[in-house]
């Protein structure tokens, strides 16, 4: 294949534009798809494969020879397709107005930190339904919920505060919790 692509730059040296149509034939889908891969628009790919062609064809004079001439050219093609990255303008700025829109910009656009206001009322719903569902828990299970899920404290300073076995207080917890459970269930 190279044997034949020097043939024709030789030809295309003299003065044969055909010779040149063969070697753009040959290379067409390969500068194509480079130029596609790295710009990622089919018609702005078709642009620079195009572009990368005309100038193999200014420039073949400066062609080595000696070297593989789709090295040569996949190269004028990368150039180009860089070129055109660095050049190329954002699509939209974030303080553009949005089209059909009455002064909002794209900062509209770009999510709250903040909680939307529906998920901030059904959290505060669920948390006053857990918290009614706790206060009708037996006061034995009540009291260790509370200190470990509402106030977060350690399992060792319930211990102390309810003056009792580490062992009850974590068996309370578990039991409370499956209380709990069964509660919400029907909630």
């Amino acid at each position: 294949m190279e044997a034949v692509i020097k043939k024709r730059i030789k030809q295309v040296l003299k003065g044969d534009q055909e010779a040149f149509a063969d070697i753009v034939e040959i290379y067409k889908n390969s500068v194509y798809q480079l130029c596609f891969r790295m710009i990622g628009n089919r018609h702005e790919a078709e642009d620079l494969a195009q572009e990368a062609f005309l100038r193999a064809y200014m420039n073949i004079r400066t062609f080595n020879q000696d070297l593989k001439f789709s090295t040569w050219l996949f190269r004028i093609a990368t150039n180009l397709c860089i070129d055109r990255i660095r050049k190329k303008k954002p699509d939209y700025y974030l303080d553009a107005e949005v089209a059909g829109t009455e002064g909002l910009t794209m900062y509209s656009q770009i999510p709250s930190p903040a909680k939307p206001p529906e998920s901030e009322v059904e959290s505060l719903e669920l948390h006053e339904t857990v918290q009614k569902e706790i206060l009708k828990l037996p006061e034995k299970y009540r009291s260790v919920i509370v200190l470990k899920y509402i106030e977060e404290m350690s399992l060792k300073e319930i211990s102390e505060i309810l003056d009792m076995p580490l062992g009850t207080v974590k068996t309370r917890i578990h039991r409370g919790r499956e209380a709990l459970r069964q509660q919400l269930r029907y909630v």
